[in-house]
């Protein structure tokens, strides 16, 4: 029985904006950079964090340019030569037969490139310098085959959208476990590949100031989901409630739920593992605002026991019920526990100092080893046990026994 009485009442609600969004996406953007040349050395990455529509913009143009800028060479080269001006001119070698202008010349650099080979135009062996240009496009075009190509690869292949299946609960709780506030959310995947490895943490984003005076804003703190016991590694193949104990080292050891209503905080919970189909590491990532935490309310259960397996229910999966929960923090939760424990022992204590010892009932016997009453019956003696084991052992050395009644005859 808890010294707090359940809060109820409804709750107002703030506006607050979010650090994080329930989605995931963090809601930061970076301004006044003047060091943007430091992307151009990170020229992959760069190109990888592209969104689709300027991935397939640079793709396409990547080719083109390169296309465009041989086959304006291949043109140079003949036109230089004056490939021509001798086009019906049968005993002329051209450098590249069966080029007669800028588009021939462009098809060409196309079919060197992309090694199609249709046969109709080819380097002849009379031009030294159409041999070192088809050598050069060749590896260049090699190139950037691989560095398109790769780029393309790595951003299909992103375990981005694996996390899109793996949700949070909407809502927070706060509730008793244990006869221990907890703070707990809910995580589950959606897909039937699970998640290896997985990893749970949770942060705070609080502002605070500092005892000097320094403002800190969205200062991060770390919030205990269990790494000390382990219990932050998951093993996610069904829905699992996460869950932090308020103790003493949390930082809502003071919070009530009174305080709670008046709080501006952010609770960011990040979910990290490795994909079971593709081996690349995952992150989901989701938060909680002060009033998505929900005081005095548990998880509803969604899992059941079906004919050979265990059935998950995902429509309950955001339901919660209100349970009574102390509406106190749970520093005034310990110290009413506490008193309640000393209340306990100093009742028992007193109650054992008031109980007469088996020596002294021994001492009060008489001498003759038996007393009578008025009526003459014997009295029966017997020494009454207690929890100091002590008092046993004196009592058997005072001769603290039963008297039969044959015997004091005798």
């Amino acid at each position: 029985m808890h010294s707090c009485a359940p809060g109820s009442g409804p709750r107002a609600r703030r506006k607050r904006q979010r650090y994080v969004e329930k989605n995931g996406r963090c809601n930061v953007q970076h301004g006044n950079m003047r060091e943007t040349y430091r992307y151009l050395t990170d020229i992959f990455t760069t190109l990888v964090d592209l969104n689709w529509r300027c991935s397939l913009f640079v793709f396409v143009m990547a080719y083109a340019v390169t296309w465009l800028f041989f086959g304006a060479i291949w043109y140079l080269i003949a036109y230089c030569r004056g490939d021509l001006d001798h086009l019906e001119d049968e005993a002329w070698t051209p450098c590249v037969n069966n080029v007669n202008g800028f588009i021939s010349a462009f098809l060409f650099s196309i079919e060197t490139e992309t090694t199609i080979g249709y046969g109709h135009r080819v380097i002849t062996d009379q031009c030294p310098v159409g041999t070192m240009l088809l050598l050069l496009q060749a590896i260049l075009g090699s190139m950037v085959n691989a560095f398109m190509v790769g780029c393309m690869f790595v951003k299909i292949s992103q375990p981005n959208k694996r996390a899109e299946t793996l949700v949070f609960s909407k809502h927070a709780v706060i509730s008793l476990r244990d006869d221990k506030l907890c703070l707990m959310f809910r995580v589950g995947d959606l897909r039937s590949s699970h998640i290896v490895g997985a990893n749970m943490r949770a942060k705070l984003i609080k502002s605070k100031q500092t005892q000097e005076g320094e403002f800190i804003p969205l200062d991060q703190t770390d919030i205990s989901v269990g790494f000390e016991t382990g219990d932050d590694r998951l093993f996610l193949v069904s829905p699992l409630v996460i869950s932090h104990e308020i103790d003493v080292h949390s930082a809502f050891w003071d919070m009530s739920q009174a305080q709670l209503e008046k709080e501006d905080f952010e609770i960011v919970v990040i979910l990290e593992g490795m994909v079971e189909a593709t081996g690349m590491t995952c992150q989901a990532r989701s938060s909680y605002l002060a009033e998505e935490v929900l005081w005095g309310h548990r998880f509803s259960p969604m899992m059941s026991l079906a004919e050979g397996f265990f059935d998950i229910d995902y429509g309950a999966f955001h339901h919660t019920f209100e349970v009574d929960t102390p509406s106190c923090s749970a520093r005034e939760l310990a110290l009413a526990a506490a008193r309640l424990d000393a209340h306990l022992y100093w009742s028992i204590s007193s109650r054992l100092d008031e109980e007469p010892t088996l020596a002294e009932q021994a001492a009060k016997q008489p001498d003759g080893g038996s007393a009578h009453s008025k009526a003459g019956e014997p009295i029966f003696t017997v020494g009454e046990m207690t929890d100091i084991q002590e008092q046993s052992a004196l009592g058997e050395l005072n001769g603290s026994v039963t008297t039969d009644q044959s015997e004091t005859e005798a």
